[in-house]
């Protein structure tokens, strides 16, 4: 086959990319220029091209530069900034995939003639009876499967993901065995568009207008606090609320963008029986009324069990809310069976 490998500079693209290879493929690497600012704490940044080519040039490949930085702007900075602006709490690194790296990367591949592209994701792609379907990743720890929920059938056609058999100590060990310079890089962490430097709530002011909320109690409605800004603010979080000098332990359980008001409350106010959520995609057939899934609402959270219902995911007991605007993932065993935004 010939194929065309996302290299982000990482490790784990570049064993990818080297398995391929060695398993006789005719592979080609490119690396995606996704953010034109400053970058140091996710996968675009300068040096993460640079280590990219001279993985490539070590296993005998060529490597391209592909410039998605307009869309990357547009269809995922944008997105964030806009979503943060209704007051919803977007999942950047999902709408990347979603948007770039399994949407124009995948098309460009087929416009080049390539019979299919490769990442270093930790999940795993098989034959079934009705097409291909997602699994997790063998790496419980790393298992990135959630990140790749909303993938459809079309896109998981011409997808290999291969070091989803391995975990991620056996990658590293495989990277060094072959001399390969990422073999002891750290990972990616975090927004790849912010900067160490730079807090979420800078970043959100210099694009949108941001606006100064209350905190208050719920039930009671005995102001708390205050806030900068109210764009900034997620369910369920705890921390940065500026009620420190409060003995009581109090979460985010609701955004009132209309009264400019964050109510807080205990951690029993955020357990929830059932999510609400929009826009469902699915790996494969959709899903029916009643049918018994685990739901996952985090990159790295726990499976729960819950019946599916159109636009509502009902969980066999109560789990804390879901921040609207994040991705509900929906699973049966290893596979993953789609995803939704929360609504």
């Amino acid at each position: 086959m010939r194929i065309l490998v996302a290299m982000s500079g990482g490790v784990d693209s570049s064993v990818a990319a080297m398995l391929l290879k060695e398993a006789g493929h005719e592979v080609v690497g490119a690396t995606m220029k996704l953010w034109g600012g400053v970058s140091d704490s996710g996968c675009c940044s300068v040096s993460d091209v640079e280590d990219a080519r001279r993985v490539a040039a070590r296993i005998g490949i060529d490597h391209h530069i592909f410039n998605f930085t307009e869309e990357f702007e547009e269809s995922v900075v944008g997105h964030y900034v806009e979503a943060h602006a209704r007051g919803l709490t977007p999942n950047p690194c999902i709408e990347c995939n979603r948007r770039v790296k399994f949407d124009l990367f995948i098309d460009r591949a087929v416009r080049l003639g390539f019979d299919g592209v490769a990442t270093g994701h930790y999940a795993r792609v098989a034959e079934g009876p009705a097409g291909r379907r997602l699994l997790r990743g063998i790496d419980v720890a790393k298992d990135q499967s959630y990140v790749l929920s909303m993938l459809s059938q079309e896109r998981l056609a011409r997808l290999l993901l291969p070091i989803g058999e391995f975990k991620k100590p056996r990658v590293r060990e495989i990277a060094a065995s072959a001399g390969l310079p990422t073999a002891a890089k750290a990972d990616s962490q975090d927004v790849c568009f912010i900067a160490s430097t730079t807090s979420r709530v800078d970043f959100l002011s210099r694009r949108t207008v941001m606006h100064p909320a209350r905190l208050v109690a719920s039930g009671s409605r005995q102001v708390l606090g205050e806030l900068p800004s109210i764009e900034a603010v997620t369910i369920g979080q705890r921390r940065g609320l500026g009620t420190a000098g409060d003995s009581a332990r109090r979460y985010v359980i609701e955004v009132d963008r209309s009264r400019g008001e964050v109510v807080l409350g205990t951690v029993e106010e955020t357990m929830v029986s059932e999510a609400r959520f929009a826009e469902p995609t699915f790996t494969g057939a959709p899903l029916r009324a009643g049918e018994a899934i685990e739901c996952q609402t985090s990159a790295h959270g726990r499976a729960v069990g819950a019946v599916y219902e159109p636009g509502r995911a009902i969980f066999d007991s109560p789990v804390k809310r879901v921040a609207p605007g994040q991705t509900i993932a929906f699973y049966r065993g290893d596979e993953v069976l789609g995803a939704a935004i929360v609504a």
